[in-house]
């Protein structure tokens, strides 16, 4: 199979670039960068993408069989902008799906968050709901949407908010219904990998327990 991945620094796209590279189901792993990277490995192809420019971007998913969205951006990197946050969030995501479709890439792979809800007043959880809403009217063959709550891991960023978080979740977690509960990082990616292999038609969902079937 050839995977692209979009959002190959970030704490998913990190743990599941790793784990696609161990992989021998996947003899070429693309990752869409939009500034160039120093690492390098046998089955990697690097794919500088203006993701503003539509036609780089569909160009650079042409031949996949697989496509990983694990983008995403936060209020503090775009300085509280709802459009900027927007521009990354939903357009890269959605363009991407739309482009996997014209491109004959069935099978798309995206992290989304617990909560998501285009209904909901919450700007994060309804744009994260628009997203999927708008994934699943495309008519990609095989769509699977990873919802985490608080993700744990190595992050090469530090986030205040989410370290907080991350305590008061832990010392509470007898509490907090399953779904809340924090997840590492590298679980999510081994459970997006392996809904990739499985290549299972139709629109799916998996919260914190669906997410840890996947991988046992």
């Amino acid at each position: 199979m050839i995977a692209t991945l979009i959002g190959a620094t970030g704490l998913i796209g990190n743990y599941l670039l790793e784990e696609l590279l161990k992989d021998e189901n996947f003899e070429t792993v693309r990752i869409l960068i939009r500034r160039p990277i120093e690492f390098s490995h046998p089955k990697l192809e690097k794919k500088l993408v203006d993701f503003n420019d539509s036609d780089s971007l569909l160009v650079a998913l042409s031949n996949s069989d697989v496509a990983f969205c694990t983008i995403g951006t936060t209020q503090k990197k775009v300085k509280g902008n709802k459009e900027a946050y927007r521009k990354i969030d939903y357009d890269i995501a959605v363009n991407t799906a739309r482009f996997c479709k014209m491109t004959g890439c069935e099978i798309f792979v995206l992290v989304s968050s617990v909560g998501a809800n285009s209904k909901s007043n919450n700007f994060y959880l309804h744009l994260k709901g628009e997203i999927e809403d708008t994934i699943e009217t495309i008519g990609l063959e095989s769509v699977h949407i990873m919802r985490p709550s608080v993700l744990l891991g190595n992050r090469k960023e530090k986030r205040l908010g989410e370290s907080i978080s991350k305590k008061l979740m832990s010392l509470l977690s007898f509490l907090v219904p399953s779904k809340y509960k924090p997840i590492n990082g590298k679980t999510v990616a081994l459970a997006m990998k392996e809904v990739a292999k499985k290549n299972k038609p139709g629109f799916f969902v998996y919260e914190y327990k669906e997410i840890l079937k996947l991988i046992n």
